[in-house]
């Protein structure tokens, strides 16, 4: 018996050793449950842009349309009537600087050839001269005479439509 206690007494030890040198075991944590996932929901549609005026663009420009001076009967000086006419082609040429003109003289039928021719030129001339004066380099500028080659009517009493200088670029 002496032996069995010894042992028990042994068994008690190793078995108090193993209790006390094992680790406790942690009660069991709950496992982490997963964050929360954000429900799937459709982002909010965007609304759509507000349709966006153009931007008022400025009037383009109107081409010029070069007029033609009309003169009287045998005479070649800008009548004051027509001085607004040759200010809007110089404003023209200085709008475009690179622009050239040809100023052509034109006549009625009244009158010889060469005198028309003549005429026609003293008014293209007339027409230059004027232009020069209000600043436009003379070498930008071409006269020359039709005399009565291009007539625009053959009713003598509308022979002051043929009296003129048409500028035309070149």
């Amino acid at each position: 018996m002496k032996r069995a206690g010894l042992i028990a007494a042994t068994l008690a030890i190793v078995l108090a050793m193993a209790i006390a040198c094992c680790p406790k075991k942690a009660p069991p944590q709950p496992p982490i449950a997963p964050p929360p996932q954000a429900e799937a929901v459709p982002p909010a549609p965007t609304p759509a842009p507000a349709p966006v005026a153009p931007e008022p663009v400025a009037p383009a420009k109107p081409a010029y349309a070069l007029q033609a001076i009309h003169f009287g009967f045998d005479q070649y000086e800008i009548r004051p009537e027509d001085v607004k006419i040759v200010d809007e082609n110089a404003a023209y040429l200085r709008d475009n600087p690179n622009a050239k003109l040809s100023l052509e003289g034109y006549c009625d039928p009244v009158g010889t050839e060469e005198y028309n021719r003549g005429l026609g030129l003293r008014r293209a001339n007339a027409a230059k001269n004027y232009l020069v004066k209000q600043g436009i380099d003379a070498a930008r500028l071409t006269a020359i005479s039709f005399g009565k080659d291009k007539l625009v009517t053959t009713d003598p009493k509308q022979f002051e439509l043929n009296r003129r200088v048409e500028f035309s670029v070149k």
